[in-house]
């Protein structure tokens, strides 16, 4: 893959065709395209944007992307990153290394969230007692 070529704008899909393929909400494209995840497409003479498969390529990136959990800024340096192949594939480590930790950071304060929750549904027991631990627990009074 020319990862160089990945802005590539010729004609060739509506936006409609676009968001179908990707799976990617119409208003989320023109969002990447406001902000610059994805490159301007060319128009037809009617004004509409017509997308080349260098933004379906793009686009799918941002996605799997997106499904892992990276930030759009963090995307926007693994775009960058993809684009200039001149630098060490170390970098893009780095960008997936901190993400990582980002990750198992909230995969702890899940398990946390967890283990209280459970067992505040454990004092609730059968709830027909007039006190409820979980609106106790919530408003900080256990």
């Amino acid at each position: 893959m020319d990862r160089k070529n990945l802005q590539d704008t010729a004609p060739r899909l509506p936006i409609g065709m676009l968001s179908r393929r990707t799976g990617c909400n119409i208003e989320t494209i023109r969002y990447y395209e406001k902000i610059g995840l994805l490159p301007a497409p060319a128009r037809s003479e009617g004004g509409h944007r017509l997308y080349g498969h260098g933004h379906l390529m793009r686009l799918g990136f941002v996605r799997r992307a997106r499904g892992l959990g990276f930030t759009l800024d963090e995307i926007r340096a693994l775009l960058q990153l993809a684009e200039d192949r001149d630098r060490p594939c170390a970098e893009a480590r780095e960008v997936a290394v901190v993400h990582l930790a980002d990750v198992r950071a909230k995969i702890a304060d899940l398990r946390a969230m967890e283990a209280v929750l459970a067992e505040t549904v454990l004092r609730c027991a059968d709830g027909k007692t007039p006190d409820c631990p979980l609106l106790e627990t919530l408003f900080g009074t256990i």
